[in-house]
């Protein structure tokens, strides 16, 4: 890993990365894993970065998948009226503010819906350009989502960071091509090209020629 990263675009995850939603998710997933007869604990290791449907998928491979569709709708539902303990990830306040003025993105596995009330739950400002489940067919870690956001900013994906904190996404961002600021420790295990264990630690400088440096902090 280096301390350092230059880009001309940023494209962020949300969950794990700008909001700790941790607490709604672990409520969530744990019922419909019980309801399933599934160890919550070990549902909760693929849980993170994916869409709902995804998961159910890779929890229950035999399942049909418009089971998965269905039950996906449900707890979408539950998590969007549930933000009882959505807050920032700690420096993210700062670092939105830091961005505002550059090309950055949202790319999150969450529908606009639940994209929203999260980032208002944490005081975020939502990013102008995002990409939400709707705009996809394919979920981290299909590289899709974040290909659709290099190309909506305008961007290639060589000129773009990912910020993200799960396996899923990493795997995602790589595969479409793009270096990786890893947020938290489930990212450092996947090895990200920069890890900062939140936002606080991380440094963001302009220049005048586009470029913008990410820089870990101690």
């Amino acid at each position: 890993m280096t301390t350092a990263l230059t880009a001309r675009a940023l494209l962020l995850d949300m969950d794990g990365t700008l909001v700790n939603s941790d607490a709604v998710v672990e409520r969530v997933w744990r019922n419909w894993a019980t309801e399933h007869g599934l160890d919550a604990d070990e549902a909760l290791k693929v849980v993170h970065g994916r869409q709902g449907w995804a998961t159910m998928a890779a929890l229950l491979p035999d399942r049909p998948m418009e089971q998965n569709r269905a039950d996906n709708l449900v707890l979408l539902a539950q998590e969007t009226s549930d933000t009882d303990g959505v807050i920032p990830v700690a420096g993210a306040p700062a670092f939105m503010a830091a961005v505002a003025r550059l090309p950055h993105a949202l790319v999150t596995s969450a529908d606009l819906a639940l994209a929203t009330a999260r980032m208002n739950a944490a005081g975020l400002p939502m990013p102008q350009v995002r990409v939400t489940a709707e705009c996809v067919g394919a979920s981290k870690p299909d590289p899709e989502g974040f290909l659709k956001g290099a190309a909506e900013l305008g961007f290639s994906p060589a000129d773009c960071v990912a910020f993200e904190d799960s396996e899923a996404g990493i795997t995602a961002a790589r595969a479409a091509g793009m270096r990786v600021v890893g947020v938290g420790p489930r990212a450092l295990a996947m090895a990200p090209d920069l890890h900062v264990p939140d936002l606080t630690h991380l440094a963001v400088t302009a220049h005048a020629d586009g470029t913008i440096t990410l820089s870990a902090t101690a």
